[in-house]
């Protein structure tokens, strides 16, 4: 059975629009909370959100379906993906759902899932869930009486994250005489990365860091970093950091006001790792998406990158299965294994600027030896999906792009697994032509599989 309601990274929609209701809210509550019960003892699960105006109503739903199976419910309020990852575990909970659309706009939300061990829901669960729901759910055996579920509200979540977050940072040093710029994206690190920096030594210049419901994402963050490359030099500042809504991704920006984004990242702390003898099988986990340079700059110093699907949780599921433990994808969500179950912005963070602080280098010289080929991504909103492979137009054109790049380049046309879109990526080495060829494609695209189309 193909999943019809989860994607690369949960369930996501408009918000109060199906599919992302109140109503699938509670379903999927309910869901959950049957699929974890393994034992007679108390069951709970952690429930955290990001600044959304529609977490509350979310929240609201989701929990009184886990407590409509006989599970407990903790809340904590605003924190990042990761953090939700961290408590479920340390916290000794069942598992942990977080109600975030990341990157997307404000009306936008989605829900997403961690079990008891930290890490997010396989394929072949969510898909027994959605079984449940189209079959079980109507007529499933509920508690009643002191058997309902409970509700609690942990106030002290975000101090236990903090703490986790520093101690991932080498004890023997210190931020102390550094300038950062740091973006919060008015999303839910707003008061964790800033206090995370500052209780290590940093000077902090805080940016986005009052959400109102509807201000998240909004010309901020990691998907709009533009504000702080200005203000990165305006400040004199060390380098910036970009997070996005939920906080599970990074983008950085250079002393000199330059973007390093995900594979400049995980370039600069595989050279590192693998220097120190620290990157397991020498080897690298990075998706399709990433650019080609990654390979070209990892081979200066013996080592390889393997490639997954699009998706954190597919990285995360090859470092597992390959005992490897650096990974992370181009758009930001770089995995520390030996840290962290998931892509997390703030613990990159940190372990970059453990970097600049051993090297007493700057972030630019650091990512000079990283150079990426002229890449070009465009997206077009779409009304449905479509096998690309049953619109032969399209895959004429591609074909003929392939042909003309030959082995210099390469083209990748996929579904957004978190948003109506299709994305076209093109490769190669002349920038002009790359944007010439994608935005061939994205022309071709709109023609056959257009935004109106019923």
């Amino acid at each position: 059975m193909a999943r019809k309601l989860f994607g690369t990274d949960g369930v996501r929609g408009r918000a109060n629009t199906p599919p992302m209701t109140a109503e699938l809210a509670m379903q999927l509550g309910a869901a959950l909370a049957h699929f974890i019960q393994n034992g007679g003892h108390r069951h709970r699960v952690v429930i955290g959100k990001d600044t959304r105006l529609s977490c509350y109503m979310l929240e609201q739903a989701l929990a009184s379906g886990i407590m409509s199976m006989g599970v407990d419910v903790a809340f904590v309020g605003p924190l990042p993906t990761p953090g939700i990852a961290n408590i479920t575990t340390s916290m000794r909970a069942d598992a942990g759902a977080v109600i975030s659309a990341s990157h997307n706009r404000f009306d936008d939300n989605g829900i997403k899932f961690f079990w008891r061990d930290g890490f997010k829901l396989p394929d072949e669960m969510e898909e027994k869930m959605e079984q449940w729901l189209e079959k079980e759910y109507a007529h499933c055996q509920r508690p009643g009486g002191a058997a309902l579920g409970r509700a609690v509200r942990w106030e002290d979540a975000r101090g236990r994250y903090i703490v986790f977050l520093k101690n991932t940072f080498p004890r023997e040093l210190t931020l102390e005489g550094l300038k950062l710029v740091v973006d919060c994206a008015h999303g839910a690190a707003y008061r964790v990365t800033p206090e995370v920096l500052e209780e290590l030594g940093a000077e902090v210049v805080r940016l986005n860091v009052s959400p109102n419901g509807t201000n998240i994402n909004d010309n901020c963050g990691a998907l709009h970093p533009q504000k702080l490359q200005e203000a990165v030099v305006q400040h004199g500042a060390h380098l910036g950091i970009a997070m996005d809504g939920d906080a599970d991704r990074l983008i950085l920006v250079d002393e000199k006001g330059r973007l390093v984004d995900g594979d400049a990242i995980m370039a600069v702390c595989a050279r590192e790792w693998a220097l120190q003898k620290n990157l397991n099988a020498q080897t690298l986990v990075a998706t399709v998406m990433s650019n080609i340079g990654l390979e070209q700059a990892l081979a200066t110093f013996g080592a390889k990158v393997v490639r997954t699907q699009v998706g954190d949780r597919y990285v995360v599921e090859h470092m597992r299965r390959h005992g490897l433990n650096l990974g992370g994808e181009q758009s930001g969500h770089i995995v520390f294994l030996e840290h962290a179950t998931t892509g997390d912005g703030s613990l990159a963070a940190l372990q970059v600027l453990a970097i600049v602080c051993r090297q007493q280098k700057p972030l630019s010289e650091l990512a000079a030896f990283f150079q990426p080929s002229p890449q070009v991504l465009l997206n077009l909103e779409v009304a449905k999906r479509v096998d690309l492979k049953t619109l032969p137009q399209v895959q004429a054109h591609i074909q003929r792009v392939e042909a003309a790049l030959g082995k210099e380049g390469r083209v990748f046309v996929r579904f957004s697994g978190t948003e109506p879109k299709v994305r076209v990526l093109v490769e190669g080495p002349n920038e002009s032509k790359v944007r010439e060829y994608a935005e061939g494609i994205v022309e071709v695209l709109r023609k056959n599989v257009s935004k109106e189309e019923e």
